[in-house]
């Protein structure tokens, strides 16, 4: 397996796997997440690949996981000026599940945001992924801030 920027022709690969991680969405919140979609578009992950970070893991045959990140910079206000790497969207293929590919993606994304010299690497997980959240709590990730609603 290797991990490697995202090109084009992934982005085919990346739209299948998008469709998973959104199943696993629309089951915890069907309210938010229509069934059958995905957060990206073919031409939109293109886009995304062009223009900020998209890393995949592959094996000789096929993607297996794909990370898509977008580095953040703060200045000024109340704030220390500082740059974030945020991780937009970490997902493995489900046959390619416990098999360290995500493992190696994050740190792959890690190593990315060291190279860019950022002070942080930030994520959001939905409340109820809580495998999701498990896997990143195992990588070191802690809470920073909760993020709260009230469905009227």
């Amino acid at each position: 397996m290797c991990i490697r920027r995202a090109k084009e022709e992934d982005a085919e690969a990346i739209g299948r796997i998008l469709y998973e991680v959104h199943a696993v969405h629309s089951a915890i919140r069907p309210d938010l997440f229509l069934p059958g979609r995905r957060k990206y578009d073919e031409a939109q992950v293109k886009e995304l690949i062009q223009r900020t970070p998209v890393l995949v893991a592959e094996d000789e045959s096929a993607v297996l996981g794909y990370a898509v990140c977008f580095l953040q910079e703060t200045e000024g206000g109340s704030m220390a000026a500082h740059k974030t790497l945020y991780l937009d969207d970490l997902c493995v293929d489900e046959t390619s599940r416990k098999q360290g590919v995500g493992h190696a993606l994050f740190a792959a994304v890690e190593a990315l945001a060291r190279e860019q010299g950022c002070y942080d690497l930030t994520l959001n997980v939905w409340e109820g992924n809580d495998a999701a959240r498990a896997f990143y709590d195992h990588l070191g990730m802690k809470p920073l801030k909760t993020y709260l609603e009230k469905v009227l």
